[in-house]
């Protein structure tokens, strides 16, 4: 895990006249011995150091951080203008983007901002980021996460008084959950301040203060897109901690109305953006392999195996997993292996409820050592097959209803007579998915354009959602659009 680095925006202008009579003069410039780095400037404060101790939890639940020079300097150009306008001028602030594909940007105490590269590739100009910075620079300024933190801590001393009072009842139980539900995300109240905070920062800025109210209408066809599928988890989205209510819609769009009408104030810097995302890593990194249609691929670890029709797969960054008709579930993850164990002992050595022993029997799958068995729990019958593979084993775990042997039979047998080496050719070939910018030509359409995109079956949902097209909109000759692909 990469430590982050603090990202500084400062301009030099050197201006000066030099006689021509004096051509022995040479400028000494060079760097201070002193540098004013976001470290030095934040080490007495203790807001700072809470976001310090949870800096690296954050980096380890959203795939660490994303390097990227371009587009590291187009979010410290957003975050440039906005910080130039703050009204806590003294507050310094570490922009990290997260290498994950969820739709996320939050703030931790002491100037700690987040945004992940998913965000980024939704938003279409750099008036959208500034709207979701600037919001989140508003809860550090009206320290929301100092208030939050007392919450939770009024919150742990009820749940004493709850657990010893209710014991482990169901009526505790739900008084706990109630209690953790209330600390998952800011208050209403934080929320809407943040954002008439943030509109306001957005507009001083010279940005197109609309893009607050126009972004959170993005996240919420995000929100539709992503629910046609019910298997996915949302958990780590921007909606589920920051819900978009068409009242806070219209209460964003009449703070904007401060600063002028809607489309002739502000600058939305669309092309400037566009450029600095060209490129953007889409989806799923190389580190945590890939997914194309019914197929799970790993180059770095050289191995591949398919899921049956009407599977849906979902890379995590724990495990692979995939859901089918029927409430059928599949979970595929490897564990070192150095000891070089027996695999029907491993099987049976503990890890696994309701194994039944009996079950056990090795196979070979595809040339490589492996074993299965059986198990039961609850409503559920299992699945298990662990595969070696090197110092690795492979495991895949399939759960179907109790009962339903044949449609477990059926996909065990998918998953391990697919599972097997990638080959020097397939390995070679295969690259991750990128936000590509185009060039609308004479003769393009939306669902020419569509047809382009890569890594989803539902091609023309996805290539409007990313470029925020509505029902009936039309592309012309030199606009630039984003679509996905290699």
């Amino acid at each position: 895990m990469r430590p982050l680095t603090p990202v500084l925006i400062a301009a030099m202008v050197l201006n000066g006249c030099q006689s021509v009579l004096d051509q022995s003069y040479q400028p000494n410039v060079s760097p201070s011995a002193n540098p004013q780095i976001v470290a030095e400037v934040q080490k007495n404060d203790p807001r700072a150091q809470m976001g310090a101790r949870e800096h690296p939890r954050i980096l380890a639940s959203y795939g660490g951080e994303y390097k990227d020079a371009r587009t590291e300097r187009l979010v410290a150009r957003i975050a440039g203008a906005l910080t130039s306008v703050s009204e806590n001028p003294q507050q310094s602030y570490r922009i990290t983007i997260l290498n994950s594909p969820s739709i996320n940007a939050f703030a931790l105490p002491g100037g700690y901002l987040y945004v992940t590269r998913g965000l980024l590739a939704l938003a279409n100009d750099a008036s959208e980021v500034a709207a979701v910075l600037s919001h989140e620079m508003a809860h550090v300024t009206a320290n929301h996460g100092i208030e939050r933190q007392k919450r939770e801590e009024a919150e742990v001393i009820a749940s004493r008084v709850v657990a010893e009072v209710l014991s482990s009842d169901l009526a505790g139980k739900q008084a706990l959950a109630r209690g953790k539900l209330r600390l998952a995300a800011f208050s209403r109240q934080q929320e809407l301040q943040a954002d008439e905070i943030g509109i306001r920062t957005l507009g001083q800025a010279g940005y197109d203060p609309y893009a607050a109210a126009r972004f959170l209408n993005a996240m919420e066809d995000y929100s539709h897109f992503m629910s046609a599928n019910s298997d996915a988890d949302q958990s780590l989205d921007f909606l589920s901690s920051h819900p978009s209510t068409p009242q806070r819609i219209d209460l964003a769009k009449a703070h904007a109305r401060e600063f002028g009408e809607e489309g002739k104030v502000g600058d939305t810097g669309r092309d400037y953006y566009l450029n600095g995302i060209d490129g953007l890593l889409y989806g799923d990194s190389p580190e945590e392999g890939y997914v194309r249609g019914q197929t799970f691929l790993h180059g770095g670890l050289g191995i591949r195996f398919d899921v049956p029709p009407d599977f849906h797969i979902d890379n995590k960054v724990e495990a692979v997993m995939a859901t089918g008709p029927g409430d059928i579930a599949v979970r595929f993850d490897g564990v070192a292996d150095s000891q070089n164990q027996n695999l029907t002992n491993y099987i049976s050595s503990g890890w696994v409820t309701g194994l039944d022993p009996s079950t056990i029997k090795a196979i070979t799958v595809n040339g490589m050592e492996a074993a299965t068995a059986r198990a039961s729990a609850d409503r559920w019958d299992f699945d298990v097959t662990v595969i070696r593979d090197r110092a690795q084993i492979f495991r895949f775990l399939t759960a179907v209803p109790k009962g339903n042997i044949a449609a477990l039979e059926q996909t065990a047998d998918v998953l391990r007579s697919s599972f097997r080496h990638m080959t020097p050719e397939e390995a070679s070939s295969l690259k991750p998915l990128r936000v590509r910018v185009v060039i609308v030509k004479p003769g393009d359409n939306i669902t020419t354009l569509a047809a382009r995109m890569m890594g989803t079956d539902r091609k023309l949902d996805l290539f409007k959602l990313i470029n925020a097209l509505p029902t009936g909109a039309t592309v012309a000759p030199g606009d630039k659009v984003k679509i996905i692909s290699e």
